[in-house]
């Protein structure tokens, strides 16, 4: 029965995250003449209120289309159901073909390769395509959240890819144009499969990347979600400020319902709203750290479903999934998956994102500013994403005991969510005291091996000549190291520069 349950959520909540960042949360341009005031290093959220005064830039109209964006004309009568004939992926493209309302792209403009990539992922994943699209907005919508899900069942291995909206890509049929833009294609034009069958078609052509499932949610569901949970526990190492309505009761277009809100350092606990804009949110910062923090919410809430009894709210958060997700996910394929459930671990997800140096910025001969892939570094990424990780295997059997000596409040919840991204399994105890200066390592580990040791310490980012290492080999330790935590530690950090 917890298999069952644990596998249920695995399932619907990785598919619900895709709901986060929908469309935009906040003014796109905030007025310059602020005045900030962060938040103190504790685990609460604080907002930090704006003078309506100096608000004078005008709030733009949420969920609008870039008006740097190439444009993608809608036909003005609901088109003929007859699909254009897919290209197939060993087609040769000419530029006409990439280009069919532009001029051709200069010569040494980079990342212009329709060749399609071999495919990257076997039969022993299974890879879903986990979309969020605010499609309330009106006819005209674009699938702002992209994120591959890829599972190892058998192995518990899960890899979590971020697309940004603005990469400038292949779409069979349409030409090149913004990732975004390929599920309405799919759904306008009459695409085999519609909009998913053009996703898939596009992620598979482009990236080399097979799915089996999609499923687009919109945000309202993902609310009632975390809040069915009771809420999260969100680790969030380094402090984020955005624009936030006060109340998300109140009118977005009302420029005097808006306040910079600041969450962290520190564990914050969030409900669906806050969960949401957190995830969503990008005016004060971009696409990349979106897909960030995104994957962050769905670690948390992952994390969770693996930790509590959640059984006695299955029935409620399938309905939940089954009024709020387009999916082709049932429930049969959900059982299908129940015996590997126990196989995972939040230690064993692994985050990539598409950004710089995968990705370089570039300018359309239209004027829009989009993102061209780095053909051999992102292939490469892209490799390393859809393969079985050594470092995985290596590190399920190290178990990280992380105790806080510190005095700043969840200073062990931050190192020991930094530990996961980097795949060891931690556990969380109490320090003897809260006064240590400097971080302590202790080494239980029968044969002492230093390099490995100086992982563990670089991914925490001690110095190995401040931190203190204790050496006491014990094969009979349940866990294979001790991190007491310091003031000496800083606990923000950037996950894609973790080694996996």
């Amino acid at each position: 029965m917890m298999a069952y349950s644990r596998n249920l959520l695995i399932v619907i909540l990785a598919i619900l995250i895709s709901a986060c960042g929908a469309s935009p949360s906040a003014p796109e341009q905030a007025p310059l003449p602020i005045i900030l005031i962060t938040s103190a290093p504790n685990a609460t959220a604080t907002p930090t209120p704006f003078q309506p005064s100096l608000f004078t830039a005008t709030l733009p109209l949420l969920y609008s289309f870039d008006v740097n964006a190439p444009q993608f004309n809608l036909p003005s009568e609901t088109p003929s159901p007859t699909a254009l004939p897919p290209i197939e992926p060993t087609a040769t493209i000419s530029l006409d073909q990439l280009f069919p309302t532009q001029a051709a792209p200069p010569a040494q403009a980079p990342g212009i390769n329709p060749t399609a990539l071999p495919p990257l992922t076997d039969k022993e994943t299974i890879n879903f395509m986990l979309i969020g699209s605010d499609k309330r907005s009106g006819s005209s919508y674009r699938t702002d959240t992209l994120v591959i899900a890829i599972l190892w069942p058998k192995e518990g291995q899960v890899s979590l890819i971020s697309i940004p909206r603005d990469l400038w890509i292949y779409i069979p049929t349409v030409g090149m144009q913004r990732i975004n833009t390929a599920y309405q294609s799919g759904e306008v034009y009459g695409y085999p499969g519609g909009g998913p069958g053009l996703l898939k078609e596009t992620i598979a052509y482009n990236l080399g990347i097979r799915i089996d499932h999609t499923a687009m949610v919109e945000f309202d569901g993902f609310r009632r979600i975390v809040d069915t949970l009771g809420g999260v526990d969100l680790p969030v190492s380094c402090a984020y400020t955005d624009w936030r309505l006060i109340d998300p009761s109140y009118d977005p277009y009302n420029e005097d319902n808006w306040w910079l809100y600041t969450v962290g350092p520190g564990q914050v606990h969030m409900d669906g709203d806050l969960a949401l804009w957190y995830a969503r949110s990008r005016s004060k910062s971009n696409d990349f750290d979106r897909g960030r923090r995104q994957q962050e919410v769905l670690r948390t809430i992952f994390q969770k479903a693996l930790q509590t009894d959640t059984f006695s709210k299955i029935p409620q958060l399938y309905n939940d999934f089954a009024s709020t997700v387009i999916t082709d996910l049932g429930l049969a394929d959900m059982l299908r998956m129940a015996p590997y459930a126990v196989n995972f671990t939040n230690a064993n997800i692994r985050g990539y994102y598409i950004r710089p140096p995968f990705v370089s910025s570039w300018t359309t001969p239209g004027g829009a500013s989009v993102l061209l892939p780095n053909q051999a570094e992102l292939e490469q990424m892209l490799i390393e994403a859809t393969t079985l990780s050594s470092y995985a295997v290596t590190r399920q059997t190290i178990t990280v005991e992380v105790q806080n000596g510190a005095s700043f409040d969840t200073l062990e919840s931050l190192a020991s969510s930094r530990l996961n991204y980097a795949g060891y399994e931690t556990k969380i105890a109490s320090a003897d005291r809260r006064d240590y200066t400097s971080s302590v390592i202790v080494d239980f580990t029968p044969g002492q091996d230093a390099t490995q040791r100086q992982t563990l310490i670089s991914t925490l980012g001690l110095y190995a000549s401040r931190a203190n290492v204790l050496s006491l080999p014990d094969a009979n330790n349940p866990v294979q190291y001790r991190v007491i935590l310091g003031s000496d530690y800083e606990p923000c950090f950037q996950p894609e520069d973790l080694s996996h």
